[in-house]
């Protein structure tokens, strides 16, 4: 996934932002029209959006919007119309932020970095040397990165969530699977085992997912 997608028409200005944030070593994709923007977003994704109103085709709002139906990365909103009807609409579609042109180059890194700080605080969940980042879906223990399936990100997130407390096998089941899945529920059973393998120092004595007999499992405080 690329840090920071740069939707801007002006080919130097776009080309300057560039310089700037890949020497503070973000990684940068760039699209001149809000077909563009779009297609890139839906291919590679991105963690942060900036986005300039006056584009070719049609303007920023309509990619704000498009972004806003399905996803809540952060958008800042650069533009040179400073309007308050502008503004007021950019912030009711959802962006995250609204800068008028010309601006401050070492402001915006800023507020690019305030907003990533903010956003990674939001989207890790951790319980002692577990790590989860819920953005990406991925898991480290220690600082090694633990190869979990889909399945085994969703049970240790909904576990470590509900930590302390005793889940129901039918609860934890119909959580991950859903109530109308064709599994079964032997399906939960296997991948428990699988991931005391792979988050536990000794899987034939857990110590954090422990099975209650006969009510389900309970991720241990």
């Amino acid at each position: 996934m690329t840090d920071i997608l740069i939707v801007e028409d002006n080919e130097e200005l776009c080309g300057l932002l560039c310089d700037f944030l890949r020497a503070e070593n973000y990684t940068v994709s760039t699209a001149g029209s809000a077909e563009k923007a779009l297609i890139l977003f839906e291919k590679y994704g991105a963690r942060l959006v900036l986005l300039d109103i006056n584009l070719p085709d049609t303007d920023g709002f309509a990619v704000c919007r498009k972004i806003r139906e399905n996803n809540n990365t952060p958008i800042i909103i650069l533009t040179a119309r400073i309007d308050r009807e502008d503004k007021l609409n950019g912030i009711l579609l959802g962006a995250d932020d609204y800068i008028e042109k010309p601006y401050d180059i070492d402001i915006l890194i800023a507020k690019i970095k305030g907003i990533f700080r903010r956003r990674l605080s939001l989207d890790l969940l951790t319980d002692g040397d577990i790590v989860l980042n819920i953005a990406d879906e991925t898991a480290t223990k220690n600082g090694t990165q633990l190869s979990l399936t889909a399945k085994e990100f969703e049970l240790l997130r909904l576990l470590i969530e509900n930590k302390g407390q005793t889940l129901s096998k039918d609860f934890i089941f119909n959580s991950i699977w859903g109530s109308d899945s064709e599994s079964e529920q032997q399906t939960l059973t296997v991948h428990i085992k699988w991931l005391r393998q792979k988050i536990e120092d000794d899987p034939k004595s857990p110590v954090k997912l422990i099975t209650v007999w006969g009510k389900g499992y309970r991720w241990e405080d």
